[in-house]
């Protein structure tokens, strides 16, 4: 940590007032939450990107188109 990092902290720890009997994150909790969020982000938008690229079409099936009877049973209802 640079030396005007380290002053400021020092300057602000006094200012909040801490508990002795409270546990609480702190600053590296705080930087692990933001790593993961950014982690979750650069996620997100990268399955976006790749989802973009898939075509949905289906390819018609080819029993279908020559008039063949299809193997499967037509379902019940009921």
């Amino acid at each position: 940590m640079s030396a005007s990092a380290s002053l400021a902290v020092t300057h602000l720890v006094p200012l909040a007032e801490v508990d002795q009997n409270k546990v609480t994150p702190g600053v590296l909790g705080f930087i692990v939450f933001a790593v993961m969020a950014v982690a979750v982000w650069g996620l997100m938008k990268s399955m976006s990107r790749h989802m973009g690229k898939i075509d949905f079409k289906e390819a018609p099936d080819p029993k279908r188109e020559s008039g063949a009877p299809s193997s499967d049973p037509e379902p019940h209802h009921g």
